[in-house]
Parts: structure tokens; C-alpha cells; sequence
């Protein structure tokens, strides 16, 4: 078996996700190349060293630069904040580097394109870590949806609500800061749902939307004054696709009560589907087909033939969040040895991107916006 090398940016929240991933892809499934955990990149020197020990790799860099100059890493992961993966990813591809980015892929669709221009010309693999599509629940209601077990596809629902920030004194993160966190929640929580939407009912045509910032101020962190929020915090809005099924969006982190809510539900003309990410391991199903059994019906998605529960557990015995991790490193890696960028793409990024955008212009102009797909990109 291979190795390939990989340097990791990023060390909090979503630098030891992927770093837990990388430890255990090659414990539970047959990968080739098999990852190195050669560097972590960070600013502070004592605080990476520390990242470093506590997660598992070999050594550190606080200067990117170098990073992307070790011959011993060949794939560079961008878990920092959003206003740095631009400069990182263009970097990293224009080293003759791999690229897994996390999501969403750029805080601006100008960006998101410079980043997919430089994807398609460097010629390695890159990739989005939208990690929901490799929920093995979701992977077989994208095999159900193909298969026509939903015949023509007329409505798509989605929702993802969390209450993080329901607390008025939580402190101002990047996040909800316009020049970090881009289009902040809409964005954050948004793109995996547009991600989502794409992956499992097709391109989105146009859309109108609506927004609001409830808690206009928030504490600095470090406790040293207050801080302007400068995204909106909410947002919902309305899309037709390509096919013709029309759709709702919306995404808040102030819902009381709810923590991950990501649920989504599909209806055909012969039968709806729904997942919620509180309940990963179950998918409800309803086919006309079958009306002698009227009703939903729950599927427990935890058997050997469903996708990616072979590296796991027996059935019944449940799989979490850390493990669609795991299944978008494995995807990863065969995809590099294969010579080929799974799916989401840094063009598919750029797709997600451009729905973003649409939905600011609509709140701007209070009317429809289409997504701006740019040269090669057009289908």
C-alpha cells in the first residue's frame, strides 16, 4: 500500500474532524493511497504544536507557505476560516498539489470562480468536503431518486436550524463577520443544503429570497466591548430547478431547541422521502406503489449493503457525524488514485457559490435572481 503525504490547515472545530478522519479512514476501509499525517498549519506556534501532539501528526508549520513547499505533502486540507481559502486553495493547486477544501467552497462567487479556474487548470484532484452527501441515508435516497422509485421529482423542502446563537451574549465569531464569514449562515448552514438540493434533485434555476439579523450586536471574544453583526443571521428563500420542481430553503442558528436540524423532504409523483440529520441513521420512505402499506415507513440504514456501512459496524449498531468524515477521505483518496475529482467538485463549489450569490442580489432587488454561470461552466 501507498502513502500520501497531507498537510492540514486549520486547527480548531473542523481541523480535528478531519484530522480524526485521516487517523481512521485506513483502520476501516481498503484505501491506496493510505494518508500520512506529515504537517499541521497554524498561526501560533504554541497553540499548533499543541494541535499537533493532541491530534496525531507528525509535525507543524505557522508559516503557509512552507507548508506547500514540503515534498512530503502532496495534499494539502483547508479547514481554516472562510476568507482564507481562496488564497490557500489557488496556492495549493498552483503548487502542483491535491485539494480538499472545506465548505462552503469561498466567501464570494468571484472568488469561488478564481478557485475553480485554478482547479481546471492545475490538473490534480480537487474536492468540497460537503460531508452530508456521504451520510450513507443520503446516498440511498440518491439511489432510490435514480432508480425513478420517486417517479418525476415536483418538490424539494429544506431546513437547517440550530440554536447556537439564540444567547444574545454569544460572542461575535468570524462567522458573522461579512469580510470572514462571507454571506455568513445563509452560507454556512445554506450551502449544504443547496449542496444537497443539487445532489439530489438537479441545478437550481432561480430563486428569491428573504433575511433578517435579529441580535444586531454581539461581545467581542475576549470579552473587550461589543461588535457589529454584519451578516444577515436568517434567511429562507424560494427556488424553481432546471427540471421544473420548485423548492424552499431556510436556515437559522436562533430556533430554540433545535441543534442540527438539517431535514430535507422530496415528493414525486410516486413517492416522497425525508431525512433528518438528528436521526442520521434513518430514512423515511413513502411509495404510492406500495399503498396496501399506506403511510411512511422507516428505513434503519445501518446494513452491509448500504453505502459505506461495510467499513462499519453490525446492524443496528448506528454510525455518527465524525463518520461521513471518514467516507468523503475515503472517496477522496480513490478518487486521487484514479486521477479523478470527486464529487462536490471545486466547479460544483462554484454552483453552490453562484446560488449564494443569487439569493444576496435577490435580497437586494426584491425580486427573482438567477445563479451567474460563468464561461466553461455552462452546460
Amino acid at each position: 500500500m501507498g502513502e500520501i503525504g497531507v498537510g492540514l490547515v486549520g486547527y480548531g472545530f473542523m481541523g480535528r474532524v478531519h484530522s480524526n478522519a485521516y487517523r481512521q479512514v485506513a483502520r476501516f476501509f481498503d484505501v491506496d493511497p493510505a494518508p500520512r499525517m506529515v504537517a499541521i498549519c497554524g498561526r501560533s506556534e504554541a497553540a499548533v504544536r499543541s494541535a499537533a501532539r493532541r491530534l496525531g501528526w507528525e509535525g507543524c508549520e505557522t508559516d503557509y507557505e512552507r507548508l506547500l513547499e514540503r515534498d512530503d505533502v502532496q495534499l494539502i486540507d483547508i479547514s481554516s476560516a472562510g476568507d482564507t481559502h481562496c488564497e490557500f486553495a489557488v496556492a495549493a493547486l498552483e503548487a502542483g498539489k491535491h485539494v480538499l477544501c472545506e465548505k462552503p467552497l469561498a466567501n464570494t462567487l468571484e472568488e469561488a470562480r478564481r478557485m475553480a479556474e485554478a482547479a481546471r487548470r492545475a490538473g490534480t484532484v480537487n474536492m468540497v468536503c460537503h460531508n452530508y452527501r456521504r451520510v450513507p441515508a443520503v446516498q440511498l435516497a440518491k439511489s432510490l431518486i435514480d432508480e425513478g422509485r420517486l417517479g418525476e421529482i415536483r418538490h424539494w423542502r429544506a431546513v437547517y436550524l440550530q440554536d447556537w446563537l439564540l444567547d444574545p451574549e454569544a460572542p461575535l465569531t468570524w462567522r458573522l463577520r461579512r469580510e470572514t464569514g462571507g454571506a455568513g449562515p445563509l452560507a454556512d448552514l445554506g450551502s449544504h443544503l443547496i449542496d444537497l438540493a443539487h445532489f439530489l434533485v438537479g441545478p437550481i434555476a432561480e430563486v428569491v429570497g428573504t433575511a433578517g439579523t435579529f441580535v444586531r450586536e454581539r461581545p467581542l471574544p475576549g470579552g473587550d466591548g461589543m461588535g457589529e453583526v454584519t451578516v444577515n443571521e436568517a434567511a429562507a428563500f424560494l427556488a424553481r430547478f432546471e427540471s421544473g420542481a420548485i423548492g424552499t430553503f431556510e436556515v437559522s442558528p436562533l430556533v430554540p431547541g433545535r441543534k442540527a436540524h438539517e431535514c430535507f423532504e422530496i415528493n414525486g409523483s410516486n413517492g416522497s422521502i425525508v431525512f433528518d440529520l438528528e436521526r442520521m441513521n434513518e430514512l423515511r420512505v413513502y411509495f404510492e406503489d406500495e399503498a396496501e402499506t399506506a403511510g411512511f415507513r422507516t428505513i434503519l440504514v445501518t446494513e452491509p449493503e448500504h453505502p459505506y456501512m461495510e467499513g462499519w459496524w453490525p446492524p443496528g449498531h448506528t454510525i455518527g457525524y465524525e463518520h461521513t468524515f471518514v467516507h468523503t477521505v475515503k472517496d477522496l483518496l480513490e478518487g486521487i488514485k484514479a486521477g479523478e475529482s470527486p464529487a462536490p467538485t471545486f466547479e460544483d463549489g462554484y454552483r453552490c457559490q453562484a446560488v449564494i450569490d443569487a439569493v444576496e442580489r435577490s435580497l437586494e432587488s426584491g425580486g427573482w435572481a438567477k445563479p451567474e454561470i460563468y464561461g466553461e461552466m455552462r452546460r
